[in-house]
């Protein structure tokens, strides 16, 4: 099979000659740049460059090398934007380590943070000393009455996930958008055989949070819940369009659409299941349908946490796909999501425990659990291997290795026949 037959196997609830693995498809399955060079010393490797195409999260692209040694089998549209090399300048990790970084994400260094600014130099977050990542500081709602959304675009670029754009998206702007995303579409899918994601976000949960603050919004749905509505509405006019831009463009090329909100933490969802039903999932609904109605593109959906009370309501949005499948949360086991969702859900996800097994434990118990797992969530295909979320800094790189080797071991399938 071809990477992209593999996965298009597993989103069609078949078992593929191996199980599909993921890494970086999107901005929650990848890998940070720090782990990302201490493997690539690890293995001796000394060619190349990383690349962070994700300033907030330190995510780097990864390279080819990454993408043969391990199996990947599919990719994000936006790593064909990167390969002009104008467009990156030097950058030092807080490891020490060298990486390159977008040129058109401006930042300034004061004291010992890094601050993260908007292209008008509002200041949207910062990396202080002791975080390996970007932290939103700016919230343009905070503490606004409001309820006059007309302004929603502006505002959104005030927000540090608005406004700090991918190799792709930041050409947003540009009159031929439509044209360039066609033809780096066309050239991926031309070129290579990897299964083709793009990344349209569409938050609407997530954005409120952004805009607000997460205790703002979360009082605002209880107390102001017709101000909510109307946030909620605007933001799904501009996703509408954004949805319509996108599927115009390339919705006869890309086989995967994703999409973002958390719901979920670690002991719960964020919100009840009714707040849920009134504010968010109509909305969802929308979204979704209007992809299946325009575009034969599946529908990623990743939602962090404790969601398994929300899977149902999911589903019957159209929701396709589901990731980071977070093992560690409340009530996420595998043989549970498995049995009552496997048939009309593929989990994205859910190979290995990130929070604690990937970071702390050894290769061998790396390999015991990811095996356990794929036994679980590859029956009768709908699964495609990932960690759950970003592999972070401090992950050893022998478990990284002992991970994506357990996949790709001819034993792991032979079990499943």
């Amino acid at each position: 099979m071809t990477h992209r037959e593999r996965i298009l196997a597993a989103l069609n609830h078949k078992e593929p000659d191996r199980i599909p693995i993921d890494c970086g498809s999107m901005r929650s399955t990848g890998i940070m740049g720090m782990p990302y060079n201490t493997l690539k010393r690890h293995l001796g490797i000394n060619t190349g460059v990383t690349k962070m195409y994700d300033m907030v999260q330190q995510l780097a692209i990864p390279e080819q090398w990454y993408l043969d040694r391990f199996g990947i089998d599919c990719v994000d549209l936006a790593r064909a934007f990167s390969d002009t090399d104008a467009d990156w300048i030097p950058w030092r990790l807080p490891d020490g380590s060298s990486a390159l970084r977008p040129s058109w994400v401006p930042l300034e260094f004061i004291g010992d943070t890094w601050l993260c600014k908007n292209e008008a130099g509002l200041v949207l977050g910062k990396m202080s000393p002791s975080l390996v990542y970007f932290t939103q500081t700016h919230h343009p709602l905070a503490g606004s009455e409001t309820e006059d959304f007309r302004d929603l675009r502006t505002l959104l670029g005030h927000t540090i996930w608005g406004s700090v754009a991918d190799p792709a998206w930041r050409h947003a702007g540009s009159p031929d958008f439509a044209q360039l995303l066609r033809q780096k579409a066309l050239e991926l899918r031309n070129t290579t055989d990897y299964a083709i994601m793009f990344g349209i976000g569409c938050n609407l949960f997530e954005y409120g949070q952004y805009l607000y603050g997460s205790e703002n919004f979360l009082i605002n749905l209880l107390l102001e819940p017709l101000k909510v509505e109307k946030l909620l509405d605007s933001l799904l006019e501009i996703h509408l369009e954004t949805i319509e831009k996108v599927v115009s463009a390339i919705g006869d090329i890309v086989d995967i659409l994703v999409f973002g909100d958390d719901l979920g933490s670690q002991n719960s969802t964020l919100i009840s299941h009714n707040l849920y039903r009134r504010f968010i999932f109509p909305r969802q609904q929308t979204m979704f349908s209007r992809v299946h109605a325009r575009c034969q593109a599946k529908v990623f959906l990743h939602s962090c946490g404790a969601v398994s009370d929300f899977i149902p309501d999911l589903i019957e949005a159209g929701v396709d796909i589901l990731n980071p499948v977070q093992l560690g949360a409340q009530g996420m086991d595998p043989v549970r999501l498995k049995r009552d969702f496997g048939r009309d859900l593929v989990f994205w996800g859910g190979g290995i425990d990130t929070q604690h097994v990937l970071a702390t434990g050894t290769p061998e118990q790396v390999r015991s659990e990811v095996i356990r797992n794929c036994e679980i969530f590859n029956r009768d295909g709908g699964f495609v291997f990932n960690q759950v979320h970003n592999i972070v800094e401090g992950v050893p790189p022998q478990n990284i290795v002992a991970m994506y080797d357990a996949v790709l071991e001819p034993l792991v399938l032979a079990q499943y026949t």
